[in-house]
């Protein structure tokens, strides 16, 4: 023991447990000027200094790094005159001598313990648990292992399909794994989600490439010198070369019980978060408080502050369970949850709104007027406002109505302005659930310190600067703070770099940068290998800059442009093939006929891109299937990328007695120069033969009316969620000039527009007068993106498909599911 500290005649306070609960009481102790009469020692079982648990799966995911989640240095320690012992764990406390004593022999004296021992994970009976190659994900050091298999082998199963596991197995599939999870439950996350959001979750994790094997009871993790595979009960293996094992968590008791305090499923605390020792509180995953144990955050962070309070000396300090909220970080899947899932009896009222094709769902369940639960899917914009009712216990009978449409709604009366009302927000509203941090903090920071940027705001409060679903609300919070002085967030790439869109395109001809390495390279990218938001970006404006250098990098694509099929809700595939401008002939309905008929297919259903789609097509058959359709001069449709999906048509002068100019032909001639491009995001053209317009060309991304003076061409349209009418480029009145014009936009937006953009929201920021500048006024320059088109478009313009049928990519389609035997 340091000799300052045997003279330091201070009280000793021991923490046991250097994670996210013990360190958060500790922080905010030292907040009390009271609590300074500590000396501090703090035993911490891993090698590491204190850091965000939660975050474990974004590292794992390759969005953040282990330095990014450290909460607090080595030097934080020095600086506050605590005492870290890292890589230690506490054996004993002999609670009449007042000794704690580590595994290496070290004893000190304590006035005071604090215990913050977490959480164990859950690990039942089955054989083979002790097989190289099979792990928990629940530290570093087990996120380390899968990193490693991640390197060195192909296929993973997670056992488990609740927050933990779902959130590994994306990791691990963002990490070139082939990924399957196994789920005791028929439906996910069931604990938080009801059966309704856990199959939309399920479906939108099934088109990411994850297979599921949901009622799946494990009977046995097989292998010899290492894991093998997974056997369940009812008959079925999956073949694994790692098995990470997320099934639950269970309060780590050993160390109290063993001290002879009060346990049952947890250390057993009080309100003042002491235990029956009244020397020794506790916190955190390891406790239990009237009859409750803890694996969220939130709560968490409200032991620490209560702990710490009573340390100081506030008898005051109560801690109270409040209603929790729970969200998944999976980027681009959002839900959330809070409350009862469901209705407790006939006297609880549900109302759910559903939108099956957008992928939204929303469930609120009332209670006597008041709102009691919550679970959004697709539409989490309302999750913390939903909380707040909950947690307020507020009347909503008057909102009764519109209460599930969302806050926007529900107050569109001119009572409340839509949006949240920042200044009626209470201070202890939680803003960030990973770090705890509530709108009180956040906007005295801002105040007192004078803080002006989002950065600024992160780096004094730590909101927002974890997992980010909450850096829009700290981005309210600043404008309402700060006001004039705000400063505005520069939208970037992604995390990995401190550039934008536009930056990183012009630097790349510029700069002759030629790879992504080069690219993350001159632009100092945090993260060597990047990210899942900047890989598929970099890939694709690497791809149209160099058309004739650059290789394609599949593993920077998306799961349904690197197996060219789109993954459907049971983990089956859609095959649809091209069809010219939505002409097809007798022999080719005939092979898909035998196609459908030979593979089992279940589904043929004519698409509103006028072709024909197969449904249900199993992974392993993808390439038999895309054999028989190309014998039959059938190629890919691409309609499961970012490319040239459609160019509908009607049939035009042809046929049609209103019909002036021939629309088929020249669809069909538009559709033969544009295929197989790939574009920021998915393009569809159009071509109607007259103003009555039966193709919908006025909300296509480029659509040609065909008027007796010519051709009318207009651009960026949509007609999904946000429906944008087209705006008129120009008139021409040649076929000829139409497809100039064509080319040269397709070329201008693969060029200029961000990745991922559509055109509808390209032409909308830039302006269609800058687009006509582009493409109509300088005939010169759109000769030449014309002409950098048709280049780029002698490079991809080969069948992928064909391909594949030829051996091309062969490991894609060697699917878990398809290799599970009975």
């Amino acid at each position: 023991m340091p000799k300052n500290m045997l003279s330091d005649p201070r009280e000793h306070l021991v923490v046991i447990g250097n994670g996210m609960a013990g360190m958060r009481t500790v922080e905010e102790l030292l907040k009390h000027e009271a609590g300074r009469r500590y000396r501090i020692t703090v035993f911490g079982a891993e090698p590491h200094v204190n850091y965000n648990r939660i975050l474990l799966s974004s590292v794992l995911a390759g969005d953040k790094d282990l330095d990014d989640i450290v909460i607090n240095p080595r030097s934080w320690y020095g600086d506050n005159g605590i005492r870290l012992v890292t890589g230690d764990p506490v054996t004993a406390i002999d609670r009449d001598a007042k000794l704690v004593t580590a595994a290496s022999g070290l004893s000190v004296h304590y006035d005071r313990i604090l215990i913050a021992t977490g959480s164990r994970p859950l690990a039942p009976p089955i054989p083979g648990l002790a097989l190289p190659g099979v792990c928990a994900f629940r530290d570093i050091a087990d996120v380390e292992k899968m990193l490693e298999a991640a390197r060195t082998q192909k296929r993973a199963v997670v056992i488990g399909g609740g927050l933990l596991g779902l959130e590994a197995a994306w990791g691990l599939k963002q990490r070139g794994m082939s990924v399957a999870l196994v789920h005791l439950m028929p439906t996910l996350m069931e604990r938080q989600l009801d059966a309704a959001a856990g199959q939309l979750l399920q479906r939108d994790l099934d088109r990411r490439g994850i297979a599921f094997f949901t009622n799946g009871q494990t009977e046995q993790i097989v292998g010899k010198e290492r894991v093998e595979g997974v056997q369940l009960a009812d008959g079925r293996f999956i073949p694994a070369d790692l098995v990470v094992l997320a099934i639950g968590i269970r309060p780590n008791i050993d160390l109290a019980k063993a001290a002879g305090l009060e346990v049952n499923r947890g250390v057993v605390v009080f309100d003042d978060m002491r235990t029956s020792d009244t020397s020794i509180f506790a916190v955190g995953e390891c406790v239990e408080h009237r009859g409750q144990v803890f694996g969220l955050v939130a709560p968490i962070w409200d032991q620490a502050k209560v702990c710490a309070a009573q340390l100081a000396g506030d008898a005051t300090a109560i801690y109270a369970a409040r209603a929790l909220s729970t969200r998944l970080k999976i980027t681009g899947v959002d839900v959330f949850s809070a409350g009862a899932l469901m209705a407790a009896d006939e006297a609880d009222d549900e109302i759910t709104l559903r939108d099956e094709s957008r992928g939204l769902y929303k469930k609120i369940v009332l209670r006597d007027g008041k709102l009691v639960g919550a679970v959004l899917y697709g539409d989490v914009a309302d999750g913390a406002w939903y909380l707040q009712l909950m947690q307020d216990k507020a009347d909503v009978s008057a909102l009764r109505e519109r209460l599930v449409f969302g806050r926007a709604i529900a107050e569109m009366d001119g009572a409340k302005a839509p949006g949240p009302d920042l200044a009626a927000m209470p201070d202890d509203t939680q803003i960030c659930g990973c770090n705890g941090v509530s709108k009180g903090t956040i906007v005295a920071a801002i105040r007192d310190k004078n803080l002006t940027s989002l950065t600024e705001v992160r780096a004094h409060t730590k909101a927002s600067a974890s997992c980010g679903q909450c850096t829009g609300q700290v981005e309210s919070l600043l404008a309402f703070a700060a006001g004039v002085d705000a400063k505005a967030v520069k939208k970037t790439l992604c995390e990995c770099t401190e550039a934008g869109h536009d930056e990183i395109r012009a630097a790349i001809p510029a700069q002759n940068l030629k790879t992504m390495a080069a690219v993350r390279a001159a632009f100092g990218w945090k993260k060597p290998e990047g990210c899942h938001k900047c890989r598929p970006a970099l890939n694709f404006y690497l791809l149209c800059a160099w058309p004739d250098e650059y290789a394609d990098d599949a593993r920077s694509r998306f799961v349904n442009e690197r197996v060219h099929a789109n993954i459907q809700k049971d983990g089956t595939y859609s095959v649809v093939p091209r069809m010219w401008g939505g002409i097809t002939t007798p022999a080719e309905l005939h092979a898909i006929a035998s196609v459908a008929e030979k593979y089992a297919i279940p589904t043929v259903k004519v698409t509103g891109g006028q072709r024909i789609d197969l449904l249900g097509v199993k992974k392993a058959d993808l390439p038999a299937v895309w054999g028989d359709l190309n014998n039959a001069g059938l190629i890919s449709g691409h309609a499961y990328g970012k490319a040239l999906r459609t160019v509908k048509t009607c049939v035009g002068s042809e046929w049609c007695r209103f019909g002036t100019q021939d629309s088929t032909g020249l669809g069909v001639k538009l559709e033969k120069m544009c295929w197989g491009s790939w574009t920021p995001h998915k393009v569809k053209l159009a071509v109607s033969g007259c103003p009555r317009n039966c193709a919908e060309a006025t909300i296509k991304d480029l659509g040609v009316v065909c008027v007796k003076a010519g051709y009318d061409i207009m651009v960026g349209g949509n007609g999904g969620v946000d429906v944008r009418v087209t705006d008129k480029l120009v008139r021409v009145r040649s076929e000829d000039e139409v497809l100039e014009h064509t080319g040269a936009f397709l070329q201008l937006y693969r060029e200029e527009a961000h990745y991922l953009e559509r055109t509808a929201p390209w032409v909308a920021r830039v302006g269609i007068a800058y687009v006509k500048r582009r493409v109509v006024d300088d005939a010169e320059g759109r000769r030449a993106l014309h002409g950098r088109f048709i280049h780029a478009q002698s490079f991809v313009q080969r069948d992928p498909w064909a391909e594949r049928v030829h051996g091309a990519e062969a490991h894609e389609f060697s699917e878990l599911s398809a290799m599970v035997e009975a």
